[in-house]
């Protein structure tokens, strides 16, 4: 990671915004997590990982019934990040534990704030009701109340924010000096 932000602030304010504004523009709450975390964090940039989120989108394939997609966008960056490798799966050192440590963390956040990480129940939190993604005419409901403008995306935009947040935490536990400081600053 080689990054050149101000402060730990400075990244995770931009995270967030970029996170909030690719949710706008381009939709799909699990990707938009993780491009804004990507982009923050070049280093941790797969192609295939991206595009492995197109389905959680919408609670899993616009369902609203799983967990949001700006969780588990956030899970599988710190995953990718934290987690075991398949050629090491049976993991004696116990590497898996650090992802689902990490997870739980983000996990706890989605909790505090809205009281669930479903993607519905955080709909009627935010937006008074659940939104039937894959039906068309709810469709239309949710981007007329706001679904897209401002609603998910300032979800979205926590979310990518929380996952900067532990990533940086957990460098920091590791010993290693976050990366996101310009050095000539």
């Amino acid at each position: 990671m080689n990054l050149a932000y101000k402060s730990e602030k400075d990244l995770l304010d931009s995270v967030e915004a970029s996170a909030a504004n690719f949710e706008k523009k381009y939709h799909g709450c699990a990707q938009c997590v993780l491009g804004a975390l990507m982009e923050a964090f070049p280093d941790l940039r797969s192609l295939d990982v991206f595009k492995a989120a197109t389905g959680l989108g919408g609670g899993v394939g616009l369902s609203v019934a799983g967990s949001c997609g700006g969780l588990t966008g956030g899970v599988m960056l710190l995953s990718y990040l934290y987690g075991r490798d398949l050629d090491n799966i049976d993991d004696p050192e116990g590497i898996r534990f650090i992802g689902y440590r990490l997870a739980n963390a983000l996990h706890e956040c989605f909790v505090e704030e809205y009281g669930t990480s479903t993607c519905g129940e955080i709909h009627k939190q935010v937006m008074g009701r659940t939104y039937q993604l894959n039906d068309p005419a709810d469709w239309d409901a949710f981007i007329q109340a706001g679904g897209h403008e401002d609603k998910c995306p300032a979800v979205v935009g926590k979310a990518a924010r929380w996952a900067a947040e532990i990533i940086v935490a957990e460098e920091t536990a590791q010993g290693r000096k976050p990366h996101f400081l310009d050095e000539e600053a």
